[in-house]
């Protein structure tokens, strides 16, 4: 059974930074593409970054430049780290695959709100 326990969410001020891990289990990681999403209130879920199998990464543009994501191998997971964080990046962040072999980021983006497997979530809260 798929399951994820995405942990590091909390409140950190603006400028601030914050890594979210995501342990996933039930599947082998380095066999898809891992992606980290997040929804703020009132808005749509969105793709904010990804690792594929093949190790390339994808990020949304508003992130570029202050988000990495990353895969810790012997931990087994995919971590964000999310560094000068604003007020916009608030938002509940959750980390979801779609077990496609393909593993790939677009693929994932694309579909993971119809076929996706998702984790719970951690709340991100950036404010002074």
């Amino acid at each position: 059974q798929v399951h994820f326990v995405e942990t590091g969410g909390g409140l950190v001020q603006p400028g601030g930074s914050l890594r979210l891990s995501c342990a996933p289990s039930g599947f082998t990681l380095d066999d898809h593409a891992i992606g980290w999403f997040r929804q703020a209130p009132g808005k749509e879920r969105e793709g904010v970054a990804c690792y594929d199998r093949a190790g390339s990464t994808y990020f949304l543009d508003s992130v570029k430049g202050r988000f990495t994501v990353s895969r810790d191998k012997p931990r087994n997971t995919v971590n964000l780290q999310m560094n000068s964080v604003q007020p916009e990046d608030t938002a509940r962040y959750y980390c979801a695959t779609d077990l496609r072999p393909i593993g790939a980021c677009f693929t994932l983006l694309a579909t993971a709100h119809e076929d996706g497997y998702w984790g719970q979530g951690t709340q991100v809260t950036v404010s002074s």
